[in-house]
């Protein structure tokens, strides 16, 4: 191999990093970042100048001399590594006052020569090199005080926007590095120290701008953007309560912007919408912003593909997922169910249902999510005005065999059925609500009998559940052991999880339609209760323990009214 060919060899660029892999080091790494950066950074670069010039280019390595030159550079590079000193805190200094003086002299050098790159190669990449260095802090989080005290945290994020982006991308694996989450919970003080230094410098909005001029058709930016999108992960896990700064400092600008782009699915796709997920996660900031900057039709029209087309790979299905995520969690907010509306989700969702493909299980969702609460009112006015009773009640009376397919259970089901037609029968008001009841009256009162049925299936399951916690506390009373809150709230959960809050959304249809003036079915529900020896008594028990959980998180108003209306139902049952 000559020296041209040498100097123009560039080495196999693999992939940077699997996503499972991201909590490893980033030492196999670095020797084939700082080989490109080496080899291939600054003749970049120097191009790019060159082209904006509209002079003529001109190989840098054109004279014997100046290849002669490099060529020693390479060699001195490739020969022995010194042995590594110890991370201490000494170490970390010196490090930190190296990466000052290079980044000070690199700077002072570009505003010297902006037109002669030439006169700042060496500099970047003695400056990159310290980077890479770097990564060795990560190893110490006890140490991070020492990046914020000696102000490294504010001259590395001034370098986001440096003139290179080789340069911000070997910034941003900085940062991803010492943010792993892992990394933070070994060292909680050093963490939020880093983190409050990195937020008061407006991290986010710096990393928003740098993913803006980044170039994912290179893939060396394309995975500067994926960095950065796990820097962000990283401090949303740590610090949940700083999702609402990032969203408002661009990120839900540029995701929104990076999931409707018309680019092929890939990573960075992905990795977009399961961030919005968890920006959207409890926060009613975020889920506002969203829907203010018209993000729920962003969601509609993402999610419109699968309307007729499953998924064509495992990434692909879990994109979808974590979209229909993010729109359940807009949903819970009440400007946002208007949005929806006029953005016809509903349309959307019906025919999602109608297709039976993979998309039909998260769409039973999203109207759950969409109908629930008197918030829900509009929306199933309309759900009724689409004929969705058509495409409803088919579910209602047989659970598809395919939903286990997508990892959905039987009971999640039927749950969220029964919330929908609940839902419905609470706020429907007259022609609409006419037409619901007289379904159940359709066939000889067929969907009586499944509602019936389902009653005992999911009443046994809890009073097996009920059963076995009884076991529970009197073992433990026997032990002498106290039941606190604490213990009273785990053993709730779990009769939840049997099946008590499907079994109380089927008592609460069973009152509402026994009390519609239909004597018809006021009849076939005791008739069928009468028969297989079950007890109103029973039916009313569910039913108030189900009016004392209800309303939480709304206003006390809100709270005594439904609980009355629920009472007045079962006082009548």
């Amino acid at each position: 191999m000559d020296v041209g060919e040498l100097l123009s060899y560039q080495p196999d660029r693999g992939a940077k990093r699997l996503r499972e892999e991201e909590g490893g080091g980033a030492g196999g790494d670095d020797d084939t970042r700082g080989g490109k950066l080496h080899k291939g950074m600054l003749l970049r670069e120097l191009a790019r100048q060159r082209e904006a010039e509209g002079g003529e280019m001109r190989d840098v390595e054109d004279t014997p001399a100046e290849r002669k030159k490099i060529l020693e550079k390479l060699m001195d590079q490739d020969g022995e590594e010194p042995e590594a000193e110890p991370v201490d805190e000494s170490s970390v200094k010196k490090m930190i006052l190296t990466f000052e003086k290079r980044s000070y002299k690199n700077q002072e050098l570009r505003i010297k020569f902006p037109d002669n790159p030439e006169k700042f190669m060496e500099t970047e990449l003695d400056l990159n090199d310290i980077i890479q260095e770097m990564h060795v802090v990560a190893t110490m989080p006890d140490l991070y005080h020492l990046l914020v005290e000696l102000n490294a945290v504010h001259s590395l994020l001034g370098l986001l926007s440096h003139e290179n982006t080789d340069i911000a991308i070997a910034v941003v694996d900085l940062l991803q590095e010492l943010t792993d989450i892992d990394t933070l919970h070994e060292s909680e003080e050093g963490a939020e120290v880093l983190i409050d230094s990195l937020l008061e410098g407006q991290v986010v909005a710096l990393l928003v701008q740098n993913m803006e001029r980044l170039d994912e058709q290179v893939k060396e930016e394309a995975d500067g953007i994926y960095n950065t999108l796990a820097i962000v992960e990283n401090m949303a896990e740590f610090r949940p309560g700083l999702c609402t700064e990032a969203a408002q400092q661009g990120l839900m600008q540029w995701l929104l912007k990076r999931i409707k782009a018309k680019i092929p699915f890939d990573a960075n796709k992905l990795y977009c919408s399961e961030i919005l997920a968890i920006v959207l996660q409890n926060n009613d900031n975020t889920r506002e912003l969203l829907g203010e900057m018209d993000g729920i039709d962003v969601l509609l029209q993402q999610l419109s593909v699968f309307k007729r087309h499953n998924p064509a790979t495992a990434e692909e299905q879990e994109m979808m997922e974590n979209l229909f995520d993010a729109l359940c969690s807009c949903l819970m907010l009440p400007a946002n169910r208007d949005r929806f509306l006029r953005g016809e989700g509903l349309q959307l969702m019906n025919l999602m249902l109608r297709e039976k493909k993979m998309s039909r299980t998260s769409a039973l969702k999203v109207l759950d999510h969409g109908m629930i609460g008197p918030e829900g009112g509009d929306n199933c006015h309309k759900f009724v005005d689409i004929l969705g009773l058509r495409t409803i009640f088919p579910l209602f009376m047989k659970t598809p065999k395919k939903m286990k397919k997508t990892g959905i259970s039987e009971k999640e089901h039927e749950e969220h059925v029964c919330s929908i037609i609940a839902s419905m029968l609470r706020n429907l008001k007259s022609q609409q609500r006419s037409r619901l009841l007289n379904k159940f009256t359709e066939n000889d009162c067929e969907k009586v009998d499944r509602l019936m049925e389902m009653h005992f299936k999911y009443l046994d399951a809890v009073q097996q559940a009920d059963k076995r916690i009884e076991g529970e506390k009197h073992d433990m009373v026997r032990r002498g052991e106290i039941l606190d809150d604490g213990m009273e709230d785990e053993f709730y959960l779990r009769r939840l999880d049997a099946g008590l809050f499907v079994l109380q959304l089927i008592c609460y249809i069973m009152v509402e339609i026994s009390n519609s003036g239909i004597s018809q079915l006021q009849q076939r529900v005791h008739q069928i209760l009468n028969l297989r020896g079950g007890s109103v008594k029973v039916v009313r028990h569910i039913m108030r323990e189900y009016a004392e959980s209800i309303g939480d998180g709304k206003s006390d108003e809100f709270k005594e009214a439904e609980q009355k209306r629920i009472m007045d139902l079962v006082e009548s049952f």
